[in-house]
């Protein structure tokens, strides 16, 4: 694994010019002083943060080594052009080029340490498609960026008291029961642990295991897949080391109590682990991308068209992930 520069600072991604994340990332850097945010670089078009706050003060620069001369005064750019005029709120696929472009720029300069890691502004799938993108999303191209396979990856979700972690993803929960696989479980397992330690600090990390059925398929009555699946990926991780639960009936898993127990949560599909997320903590969810060789979060949300351009969105997700980069930089270059 690279090592973080924890001194480096940040890469912002624009993502979608038309949506909020240029707007949030403008106004993050205006309120940086009262914030007490860490030095960062915006990765995109200036256009895009032209069209959202035109009086926003920004200066080019060609390389991160720059930033920290001219964070205090104005907000550092490294510009990708667009194709098409941006409008807030107004996607445009002949802007999708630049939407990756930005993506790519970013990890070649954590690749090199030169930022100590990426926060990503949300992307538009169905946008970038239609200009020729190919990766299932942003997760998985930026493990292609990274040189390793899609399913290299593992996705985190985390605020303040919880960490969870979706075995499945974007999938119909129809087709759950048939794409959870005990290697599923285990490299999720695996790809957690490592990343408490090296990037949360965390010496010895506690996994709890949420099972997929109810009361955790009661002895077979409700389910076989916690003994079929859950339970010998369990016993593999066990031989690796990891502190790691029994599959545990979820809806006695995320109360207070038990979230004393342990320091992140394997769960089965994306709900079991996105609702209680999003029940403690709506707003400040992170999305963080476990198993690259790179630092890279994001707001726990997306585009927003709706809001883009009218000031009205909120920036608690991408000031979280700003924030979670960040300590995750730091803890790194300490492990």
């Amino acid at each position: 694994m690279r090592q973080a520069n924890a001194s480096a600072p940040l890469a912002l991604t624009m993502g979608d010019p038309a949506g909020v994340g240029p707007e949030l990332v403008g106004r993050l850097w205006q309120d940086r002083d009262a914030l007490k945010l860490p030095p960062f670089v915006f990765i995109g078009a200036p256009e895009a943060l032209a069209a959202v706050a035109p009086d926003l003060p920004v200066q080019a620069i060609d390389s991160p080594a720059d930033v920290a001369t001219v964070f205090p005064h104005a907000l550092p750019v490294i510009p990708v052009s667009v194709s098409a005029p941006v409008v807030p709120g107004q996607g445009d696929p002949a802007n999708g080029r630049s939407v990756v472009a930005a993506i790519d720029k970013a990890v070649e300069l954590a690749l090199a340490g030169a930022v100590g890691g990426i926060v990503t502004a949300p992307l538009h799938k169905a946008i970038l498609y239609k200009a020729g993108f190919d990766a299932p999303g942003h997760t998985e191209y930026l493990a292609r960026r990274c040189d390793l396979p899609d399913h290299a990856s593992v996705m985190m979700l985390a605020t303040e008291g919880l960490r969870v972690v979706p075995v499945t993803v974007h999938i119909a929960l129809k087709d759950v029961p048939r794409k959870l696989t005990a290697d599923a479980i285990i490299h999720a397992g695996r790809v957690t642990a490592a990343d408490l330690r090296d990037r949360f600090g965390i010496e010895n990390p506690r996994l709890a295991v949420a099972a997929l059925n109810p009361h955790a398929g009661e002895g077979g009555a409700m389910g076989m897949e916690e003994g079929t699946h859950i339970t010998p990926a369990i016993w593999t991780l066990r031989d690796d080391g990891i502190t790691v639960s029994d599959p545990l009936p979820a809806d006695t898993l995320f109360h207070a109590d038990a979230r004393a127990n342990y320091d992140a949560v394997l769960c089965m599909y994306h709900d079991q682990a996105l609702i209680p997320l999003k029940t403690l903590d709506f707003w400040g969810g992170v999305n963080i991308t476990l198993g690259l060789p790179i630092i890279r979060t994001s707001p726990d949300h997306g585009t927003a068209f709706d809001l883009a351009g009218k000031g009205i969105a909120r920036t608690d997700s991408m000031l979280a992930a700003i924030r979670m980069a960040a300590r995750m930089a730091d803890a790194e270059a300490n492990a």
